[in-house]
């Protein structure tokens, strides 16, 4: 790789050179050369009107569907439309089939593809088979490379599954990652409980499902942090890892929820969160049509829920942005609604969901794509700085788009056809630049 990247705007918070324009010389998989006015001879020059260039973009959660369910998406087609929608390193959730709780299957959905820029990294399950039931080796799994647990798309029910976990990992200083859903409550359900289910004669999921729930995941937390003591530390050096998020909260969707994480980050309890980009565009009345691309879980929630969404990612309530990345073949979707699978397809949307639909500024956006998901997962900073690796994701924030053509094996998107703001130029990892 020997590619030179003209007049393009860094976009780093964390680097001096932020907001600044700049030529980069990319050689060797390494950022060799940071300038203006930058020539050479053999390298490859990518310029054009509006660029910007920043760390490589991290997505927290991903569907692969592989293991066992290659016809929706594989770890081929899942890694294209990740680098389409500009993430260089993406973690997939653990429901596959079987399920990653083993050494063997969790070395399998790791292998790297060397001609490929996106690097997969892998949340292994909490439990057996992700059932709820019996506790998988984590500690194995941990040294394996497993770069935080959960059970993914199927939350925690069990409070002492919940606490041990908390228990055993808090020792190693891993990651727990869980999504709050009382499932008893939303047993049956089909969209946010509200006005607009009771039209459309729909069972609905109540957001206090969603809040009693994490309320209760806060209260464990706070018992295990008590219980255990501080985490092991590496680098004394380093402030910034001195207190790492021990619990991840992913997918929040309501204003309760948010305020309940906020004032739990106030008491200095180690949680983070996220929420998906999709969750800042619809409301739950874009579903009287019944259509089954906006079936997603959590559902669609009310106005001021979305209005609070934003506002957790504009005071930092809301540590990162994620895709929800769930893709279904034709038949999960081509059906009724309450038969209808819940999920979008969403990596290749993400960027420009949030660009148009949040009130962040660019770098704030970038930050909660780069920054922040790389501290809570533990991995390497990643900087744009000369002599450092070229982990780069280079986009036109201004630039309009059709989502027309796919890169997912799977089409589920409610976004097919629209134009959107905000398109990704290419991505660089590894040496390679697509």
């Amino acid at each position: 790789m020997n590619i030179l990247l003209r007049s393009v705007k860094i976009v780093d918070k964390g680097s001096p050179l932020n907001g600044q324009v700049r030529d980069l010389l990319l050689q060797d998989g390494r950022i060799a050369s940071i300038g203006e006015g930058l020539e050479t001879e053999d390298a490859e020059v990518r310029e054009g009107k509006g660029w910007c260039v920043s760390p490589g973009w991290v997505d927290m959660r991903v569907a692969s569907r592989d293991p066992g369910y290659e016809h929706e998406e594989d770890l081929d087609s899942v890694r294209r439309a990740a680098a389409r929608g500009g993430f260089t390193e993406i973690v997939l959730l653990p429901n596959s089939k079987p399920v990653v709780d083993a050494k063997d299957t969790l070395n399998y959905v790791r292998q790297p593809r060397l001609n490929h820029p996106v690097r997969v990294h892998v949340a292994a399950a909490v439990t057996h088979k992700a059932e709820g039931v019996d506790f998988t080796e984590m500690i194995d799994l941990h040294h394996a490379g497993a770069v935080a647990f959960t059970d993914g798309e199927i939350p925690i029910q069990n409070a002492d599954i919940l606490l041990k976990a908390l228990l055993y990992l808090r020792p190693l200083n891993a990651l727990l990652i869980n999504r709050p859903e009382d499932q008893q409550l939303t047993l049956f359900g089909q969209m946010n409980e509200g006005i607009t289910s009771t039209l459309l004669g729909l069972k609905g999921m109540p957001a206090l499902a969603e809040e009693m729930m994490l309320s209760r995941d806060l209260k464990l937390l706070a018992y295990a942090t008590e219980k255990v003591g501080p985490q092991p530390q590496g680098d004394e050096d380093d402030s910034a890892q001195k207190q790492l998020p021990q619990l991840h909260v992913s997918l929040l969707s309501t204003a309760r929820a948010v305020a309940l994480i906020r004032e739990a980050k106030s008491q200095g309890l180690p949680v983070s969160c996220d929420v998906a980009a999709h969750q800042l565009v619809y409301d739950d009345t874009a579903l009287m049509d019944f259509d089954t691309n906006l079936k997603v879980n959590p559902p669609f929630r009310a106005p001021s829920d979305i209005a609070a969404l934003r506002e957790g990612l504009a005071d930092g309530t809301i540590d990162c942005l994620v895709s929800d990345h769930s893709p279904h073949d034709e038949e999960s979707k081509n059906v009724e609604f309450d038969q209808a699978a819940f999920g979008i397809t969403a990596l290749e949307t993400t960027f420009s969901l949030a660009q148009m639909h949040s009130d962040l500024p660019l770098e704030d956006i970038v930050e909660k794509l780069t920054t922040c998901p790389r501290k809570i997962l533990r991995l390497p900073a990643a900087t744009i700085a000369e002599d450092q690796p070229a982990n780069l994701t280079i986009f036109a924030p201004e630039e309009t788009w059709t989502f027309d053509k796919p890169f997912s094996k799977s089409k589920n998107s409610p976004f097919l056809g629209q134009e959107l703001r905000g398109r990704v130029v290419g991505v660089v990892n590894g040496g390679v630049f697509v």
